[in-house]
């Protein structure tokens, strides 16, 4: 069987931009403003479509949150996102549980055979050159984190 990948981005419905002073260590001299959704980063075999309804089920309030699973940004008019995730072998309890629930499903559909997950900070306002600089040494731990940028 051949292997698919799924996208998935999570957000809620009621969170607005925050300051990103509550982000930093330190204050920044632009004024910016922020808001994160979950990105869950699906390999698989099998049916697309069983996937799906398995993301729906277990990984989205449909009261609370929407899910975009096309791999566009979820978001628009942002400066950068920084996406970051724990690295392999790191514990990864929502990782583990996610999983542990789809190996007791008795017929799926589906494989999964891997799955990452990341944080997504999009950032909003104007930046500078050295901004994002700035977000990955307060936010990322390189000795458990993996991470990318990019820009709008």
């Amino acid at each position: 069987m051949s292997s698919n990948a799924q996208q998935v981005e999570v957000v809620s419905r009621f969170d607005a931009e925050k300051d990103c002073a509550g982000l930093l260590y330190a204050p920044l001299q632009e004024s910016l403003r922020f808001r994160k959704t979950r990105c869950y980063h699906f390999e698989y075999s099998g049916d697309a479509a069983a996937l799906k309804e398995f993301i729906r089920k277990t990984l989205v309030d449909e009261v609370s949150q929407e899910v975009h699973m096309d791999g566009a940004p979820a978001l628009d008019s942002f400066r950068f996102y920084l996406d970051y995730g724990l690295k392999p072998g790191v514990l990864d309890l929502e990782k583990d549980s996610i999983l542990n629930y789809y190996r007791e499903l008795e017929d799926p559909g589906f494989t999964i055979t891997a799955l990452e997950l990341t944080t997504r900070i999009y950032i909003f306002g104007e930046t500078g050159e050295k901004t994002p600089d700035v977000f990955v040494r307060d936010i990322v731990n390189p000795a458990i984190h993996r991470w990318s940028l990019r820009a709008s």
